[in-house]
């Protein structure tokens, strides 16, 4: 999977695979995370965020756990 490079204080880059609905977010820190059954446009919309960190708190956190 291809990560995408991001602008944002918490987020270093994202990625996504449409046919599995996987999207991965590596954090500055370091650590990535896994996150499962993603609808595209969740995935859309914290590439296209005004706030990466925001919008991961209001839509993705404890919302796609893989299991």
């Amino acid at each position: 999977m291809d990560m995408i490079p991001v602008q944002s204080s918490a987020i270093a880059a994202v990625g996504y695979d449409a046919s599995t609905r996987l999207m991965k977010i590596r954090f500055v820190e370091g650590n990535t995370y896994d996150f499962c059954n993603v609808p595209r446009g969740v995935f859309d919309g914290l590439l296209h965020a005004a706030s990466k960190g925001s919008y991961y708190s209001e839509h993705i956190r404890d919302r796609y756990p893989c299991h």
